[in-house]
């Protein structure tokens, strides 16, 4: 099988779908990505986590969520402020379980709320 050439991720491409999404923190990432049959594993796709935290922790959470490649996106603004936080890459129900957790522990350091996740991915390609 011949993979495509990989070209650059634009995050605001306007061909990106949502393929698959989870709000409920007890679905098993592994179920979320089973159900999806538009997810395509072997290339790289948006992961988005849908984030609520103060107006006060929002720089401090666009900082750490950078050290590790994520844009960090006001939704809403306010006082909470509702957030998308971004990444692209390979989509693995490992990769969504570490990146949950990462969310989940980010969310308790900064007194927000994880609302979910949802994963994009361009269906045009």
């Amino acid at each position: 099988m011949r993979r495509r050439p990989e070209l650059p991720f634009d995050l605001d491409n306007p061909d990106l779908n949502v393929v698959a999404e989870a709000f409920d923190p007890a679905e098993a990432d592994s179920a979320v990505l089973a159900r999806s049959p538009r997810l395509r594993p072997a290339e790289k796709a948006v992961l988005r986590h849908h984030l609520v935290l103060p107006a006060s922790s929002v720089d401090r959470a666009r900082e750490l969520l950078a050290q590790d490649g994520w844009e960090l996106r006001v939704v809403e603004a306010g006082d909470p402020v509702r957030l998308h936080a971004l990444r692209v890459q390979l989509i693995t129900a490992l990769s969504c379980a570490q990146e949950r957790s990462r969310m989940a522990g980010l969310a308790q350091r900064l007194d927000a709320r994880r609302g979910g996740m949802g994963l994009l991915a361009d269906l045009k390609v």
